[in-house]
């Protein structure tokens, strides 16, 4: 008569303690996350290395690695997994908007002038539908996106990961952005991109995408400004030069809420960047998707108040 182990078949709680393990690299830390005792989540694993009858984890060195048998399995229990929750979302997707649940997530410069404006005009049409807005870069959302842990991104155009798709929304130019105090206050006309050197300037730090075009446009055009200022907050930036004589660079759209700031264009100019709304491929698209990116698209064409 054959035992329990030997006829077992995987359950999905099988899968969870296989992955939970493979992404901690350790037995402890894995049933910590999972809430359950080391010698269950061990029994569980080994379990379920029977059931296959192959060895998934390489316990010999310091760390727990897959084998290659393991890593194989793995990529099918996160496909088999993410398929399941997906599923799961199709049946408790409601037509009507009543209720639902939309995860979303922008890149950091989209904070400060265009999720307010669309999370403001989602909820207020659909109050029932929840939302999970979180700012990160374009990688990790593409990244998240192929995952199944977020819905939709929005971020700019270029080469995305293979299963990401890219909707174009709109196209987003920068200029010098002024305050009340500053000389060029009040300027007609586009200002000569050369008339920034050595000019005191904040700007965003680094680490922006944002950053790294502006840039690449001064060294493109030999200006070399004097950057006093580094800042990782666009609000920052905004609060900064509304109160100094600095000038910083942004997207004109960010002068829409704040009326004492201004946008000087340059010449030539910073070349525009396209947005585009980003999802999987092969996602399910829920009722809530197909109303957000119908937004979305809306304020393209005319930006939302």
């Amino acid at each position: 008569m054959a035992s329990i182990v030997e006829v077992m078949q995987p359950e999905l709680r099988h899968l969870r303690y296989l992955l939970a393990v493979a992404e901690h690299a350790n037995f402890t830390r894995a049933a910590e996350e999972l809430r359950i005792s080391q010698p269950t989540l061990s029994q569980q694993v080994k379990q379920l290395e029977k059931a296959l009858g192959v060895q998934l984890f390489d316990r010999t060195g310091r760390t727990v690695r897959l084998t290659d048998a393991g890593t194989a399995y793995a990529h099918h229990a996160r496909r088999a997994l993410r398929d399941l929750a997906a599923g799961e979302r199709a049946v408790l997707d409601v037509q009507d908007l009543s209720r639902g649940h939309l995860r979303l997530a922008v890149t950091p410069t989209f904070t400060a002038y265009l999720t307010g404006p669309l999370v403001a005009a989602f909820y207020e049409r659909h109050p029932g539908i929840t939302l999970d807005v979180r700012e990160m870069t374009q990688d990790r959302i593409e990244a998240e996106l192929l995952d199944d842990r977020l819905d939709l991104g929005i971020a700019f155009s270029g080469t995305h990961l293979p299963g990401v798709e890219a909707g174009t929304l709109f196209t987003e130019s920068l200029s010098l952005v002024v305050g009340p105090c500053h000389p060029e206050a009040g300027r007609e006309g586009p200002l000569p991109i050369t008339d920034l050197r050595g000019r005191h300037l904040a700007l965003l730090s680094e680490d922006f995408a944002t950053r790294r075009h502006i840039d690449e446009h001064f060294t493109a055009h030999d200006v070399r400004p004097r950057i006093v200022v580094e800042a990782n907050s666009v609000n920052a930036l905004t609060e900064i030069v509304t109160r100094t004589s600095l000038a910083t660079v942004l997207p004109d759209a960010v002068t829409r809420d704040h009326p004492h700031l201004a946008p000087v264009p340059l010449t030539p100019a910073i070349p525009a960047r396209t947005v585009t709304l980003l999802r999987r491929e092969s996602a399910y698209r829920s009722a809530a998707v197909r109303a957000f990116t119908e937004l979305a698209t809306q304020w393209a064409q005319s930006p939302l108040d």
